[in-house]
């Protein structure tokens, strides 16, 4: 591993802990020559996971899209942001463990707005506003009438 210091090629490992649920290996290294310490992250690496939008197109699954998405909905929510990384990190989990190699745009709304349902309703119901392209009133009454039902 290269120094990020002085850029010398060989380093030792300090310290070796699995961090994110064992997804991911941190190390603690030394540089034999400047003797100053890093940390690097080893990931397993994963094959892209393709998003099949409303219009047919394909783009690569990018988690900082949920995550934005979700941030918007709860914005003056009392929401924290390690709920909401929780939340999307159950998304990211569902879409790997479906070893599906592409998803719809629709499936991954439907996700979010299930962990939004148990975070915050006021987010979900933002979130529904704009996932569902509510095209007037009644659509979007209809649509908090069937969450009503469904939490009670």
């Amino acid at each position: 591993m290269k120094c990020p210091f002085c850029g010398y090629d060989d380093s030792k490992v300090l310290d070796t802990r699995p961090t994110d649920e064992g997804y991911t290996i941190r190390r603690r290294r030394e540089c034999l020559k400047c003797q100053k310490r890093f940390t690097t992250y080893e990931k397993i690496e994963k094959s892209p996971v393709m998003v099949i939008k409303k219009d047919g197109n394909r783009q690569a699954f990018d988690r900082d899209k949920i995550v934005r998405g979700m941030i918007k909905s709860c914005e003056k929510r009392p929401v924290s942001a390690d709920e909401i990384e929780e939340a999307v990190n159950n998304i990211e989990k569902k879409i790997e463990n479906s070893m599906r190699r592409e998803i719809t745009s629709l499936e991954i709304g439907d996700m979010v707005m299930e962990e939004l349902k148990d975070l915050d309703e006021v987010s979900y119901v933002r979130f529904a506003s704009v996932y569902r392209e509510f095209k007037d009133l009644q659509s979007f009454v209809d649509e908090l009438e069937n969450f009503v039902k469904k939490k009670n």
